[in-house]
């Protein structure tokens, strides 16, 4: 678990007892979709006009939802990386990195919507919506 995910530049384990909930890894690594091809409708003319240049072809932003599994040794120590971690997202900005799956970066910002908890005694469960604003930035 320590060094498999980085948070900002830090590692997610050690500093707040974060490791990668159900899913993670499909739903980051999803595709984005990408922008409509340009078009033009004329009434002067049939059917339509559509530009298929690959090179304008762009990608749009996209909506993941990331889970993140919290722990601590105890209780105490529980609920203390639970509020640390939800302090580094209410920051907003989210630079994401795994390690093992190469150099990507990915900018996430925090959305604060459809967040999803639940919580036993040393271990919890957190859903969040984030937007990947520029998904073929990820350097």
């Amino acid at each position: 678990m320590r060094g498999e995910l980085l948070i900002n530049g830090k590692d997610a384990y050690t500093t707040w007892g974060v490791s990668m909930g159900d899913n993670f890894l499909d739903n980051i690594e999803a595709p984005a979709s990408v922008k409509e091809y340009i078009s033009n409708e004329s009434r002067t003319e049939n059917g339509k006009r559509v530009i298929t240049d690959a090179s304008l072809i762009k990608l749009a932003s996209r909506d993941v939802t990331l889970q993140f599994h919290i722990c601590g040794d105890f209780q105490d120590d529980y609920l203390s990386n639970k509020r640390a971690f939800q302090q580094e997202l209410y920051k907003g900005v989210m630079d994401i990195q795994i390690p093992s799956r190469g150099s990507e970066i990915y900018h996430l910002l925090y959305q604060g919507k459809q967040v999803s908890y639940s919580q036993s005694f040393t271990e919890g469960k957190l859903s969040a919506k984030f937007e990947e604003p520029n998904p073929a930035n990820r350097e």
